[in-house]
Parts: C-alpha cells; sequence; structure tokens
C-alpha cells in the first residue's frame, strides 16, 4: 500500500522559490502517475502538476513556466520546483497518486 509524505513548504517573499518534496513507500512508485494538488483557503483543491513514470509532465496554465515537476524512481521521491513565486501561490501542497495523499505541506508567499 502506498503512503505518501510531502515535505520542503514554508514562507517566501514574492519571487522567491521553494522546492517541495514527496517520498513514497511501496514498490510500485516507479509505474505510477504521480501528481501534485493544491488548496488555497476557502477554495477547491486544484491540481497543479503531473509526471507520469517514464517522465513526460503536464501543468496547470497558472503554474507553467515557473513550476517543474519531477521524480527519480530509484528513490521513489517526486519534487515540485516552485520560481517566482506568487502570493496567489498561496495553498497547501498534496502529494496525490490514484487515491492516496499524503498529509500536505503549506506554503505561503507573502511579503
Amino acid at each position: 500500500q502506498v503512503q505518501l509524505v510531502e515535505s520542503g513548504g514554508g514562507l517566501v517573499q514574492p519571487g522567491g522559490s521553494l522546492r517541495l518534496s514527496c517520498v513514497a513507500s511501496g514498490s510500485i512508485f516507479s509505474i505510477l502517475p504521480m501528481a501534485w494538488y493544491r488548496q488555497a483557503p476557502g477554495k477547491e483543491r486544484e491540481w497543479v502538476a503531473t509526471i507520469i513514470s517514464g517522465g513526460n509532465a503536464a501543468y496547470a496554465d497558472s503554474v507553467k513556466g515557473r513550476f517543474t515537476i519531477s521524480r527519480d524512481n530509484a528513490k521513489n521521491t517526486m519534487w515540485l520546483q516552485m520560481n517566482s513565486l506568487k502570493p496567489e501561490d498561496t495553498a497547501v501542497y498534496y502529494c496525490n497518486t490514484g487515491q492516496k495523499w499524503g498529509q500536505g505541506t503549506q506554503v505561503t508567499v507573502s511579503s
């Protein structure tokens, strides 16, 4: 059974960068599509990016060109590199695969 643990959130100024990590347990990580979602206060959870086993990725328009999703199947780890952060990126960020969700990590972009 896959379990997901996120880390790397924090407080950053507008224009800054953060890198989120998601470590997955389980031997089938390498074949699973993985995704990042986020949920801002008072809003619904929204999709951010997805990466499939071979490394192809897709992004929401709101983060395209600023965020990069990557994975290392040997380390059962996925990352989200977030650059040029904006206040509207403030949210709890969740790692996801299928019906499995991590506990979330808070990202706050504020001066």
